[in-house]
């Protein structure tokens, strides 16, 4: 049996309860914490993405005209990752992406895939409509015989339309969906 990885996708301050948080992002971090806390205790590698923009060019960015609330902006509070993840953050491994989805995520896991038995993949976090589902299609393209797993009680989209819609399209591309409808808001 191989190992897996677990990719917690931007769990940052300020997507949970700062600039662009949401009472459903907040709702999913105990979650978030156990499923991570789980991978460490069966030896499997976690990866945070942070979200990562820069306070003098954000908002000249396609990002920054059509969501003109800065966010994430390296070194802040808002950029960390949520303090419930303060005792993994340091034993994981840490990708800084500046866009939805990050090309050098998909890249290393398909590294890592060459060099090790990669049972699968699981993504969590935020948010479901934008960076999630950005990245799962992105290690699917790297991946395409991985089987790619996003747990739906431990993500949150911008509303909870989004994330629903966000889940079924995920779906339409072979990634599966799991504990769909257990998401704590609900």
């Amino acid at each position: 049996m191989g190992k897996k990885i677990l990719v917690v996708v931007d769990m940052q301050n300020d997507f949970i309860d700062g600039a662009l948080g949401t009472k459903e992002a907040e709702t999913i971090v105990d979650n978030c914490v156990a499923k991570v806390k789980d991978a460490f205790e069966n030896k499997n590698t976690v990866i945070f993405t942070r979200d990562t923009h820069y306070e003098d060019e954000y908002m000249s960015t396609e990002e920054g005209k059509n969501l003109p609330v800065p966010h994430c902006i390296h070194d802040s509070i808002g950029w960390c990752i949520a303090p419930a993840f303060k005792n993994y953050e340091t034993n994981s491994i840490r990708i800084d992406k500046e866009t939805f989805g990050s090309k050098l995520l998909g890249e290393r896991i398909a590294q890592m895939c060459k060099t090790d038995e990669i049972e699968s993949v699981e993504l969590i976090g935020l948010c479901t409509d934008i960076c999630v589902i950005s990245n799962a299609l992105l290690i699917k393209s790297f991946n395409p015989n991985m089987p790619i797993y996003v747990d739906a009680s431990c993500c949150a989209g911008v509303t909870p339309d989004s994330h629903d819609t966000a889940l079924k399209a995920m779906e339409s591309c072979q990634i599966h969906v799991t504990n769909k409808g257990k998401e704590p808001w609900k």
